[in-house]
């Protein structure tokens, strides 16, 4: 394994214990997903959302989509 190797497997072993943490200990809003969900303005509202949370919004779903097609064709994208 080469040094970036054991970097990106430290990197997932500490998300893997950040995200433990927070699933575990059942505070509102510390895992991963509900600083997406806050950072992004993905909850329901009664009025229409603005243009900046439409922004965020959409800026999450093109990063998810290239992310999803670029793992999925070997970074041909």
């Amino acid at each position: 394994m080469t040094g970036w190797s054991w970097l990106w497997v430290g990197w997932l072993g500490a998300f893997v214990l950040i995200e433990g943490k927070a699933l575990f200990n059942k505070t509102k809003g510390d895992t991963l997903s509900e600083h997406v969900w806050k950072w992004f303005a993905t909850a329901r509202v009664d009025h229409d959302p603005t243009g900046w949370v439409r922004l965020r919004r959409f800026t999450l779903l093109a990063f998810m989509a290239w992310l999803s097609v670029h793992f999925l064709t070997g970074g041909m994208f």
